[in-house]
């Protein structure tokens, strides 16, 4: 089986719920959901001379999806300023200050970095203030946004984090 170089006592996946999402040099508060980064190549087919018979494949055009950020209302402002930028006056002379670049930062258990992925030239195609509301008081508010971009990639720059011990192993060599 093949072992890890660093962490080499871990077996299973990380889970998805430690996380956090950056733009402006800042963390964004509350964020609770953060759709699949996802990315599709064209398949472009064709044929040779010698071969009618028979089609070749070759890729084509790269397409990334949209990403859905979403968190419960709270009083940072971050999404509505952002989602605002497009209609401030002097927005249409410079498209480029929409857009930002977002960090998605993924933790270990322990709270420690393990992996970033960095997402180009993002601006909000759709914004969601509020959810639809009901009576029953059942629900939580939380507004969202669509982001589309220009491409994401991995920052392999990063070091592999160490995670701690656990503590019954720790035990478990320090009284043999």
């Amino acid at each position: 089986m093949a072992r890890f170089a660093v962490n080499a006592t871990r077996y299973d996946p990380y889970k998805n719920f430690k996380f956090r999402v950056k733009w402006d040099g800042r963390y964004v508060a509350g964020i609770s959901k953060v759709s699949a980064l996802r990315r599709s190549t064209e398949v472009v087919e064709y044929r040779e001379g010698g071969q009618p018979n028979s089609s070749r494949r070759s890729p084509g055009r790269t397409e990334y999806e949209p990403i859905t950020l979403e968190r419960g209302l709270t009083h940072d402002s971050a999404f509505e300023d952002w989602a605002n930028q497009p209609w401030t006056p002097g927005a249409e002379l410079a498209p480029a200050s929409f857009r930002k670049n977002v960090s998605i930062e993924l933790c270990n258990p322990a709270g420690q970095v393990m992996r970033v992925y960095k997402v180009r030239s993002c601006w909000i195609s759709k914004y969601q203030a509020l959810p639809d509301l009901g009576g029953d008081g059942k629900a939580k508010l939380i507004e969202s946004i669509t982001l589309e971009h220009e491409g994401w990639e991995r920052d392999t720059s990063l070091p592999k984090p160490r995670e701690p011990r656990s503590r019954t192993k720790a035990r478990r060599s320090s009284t043999r």
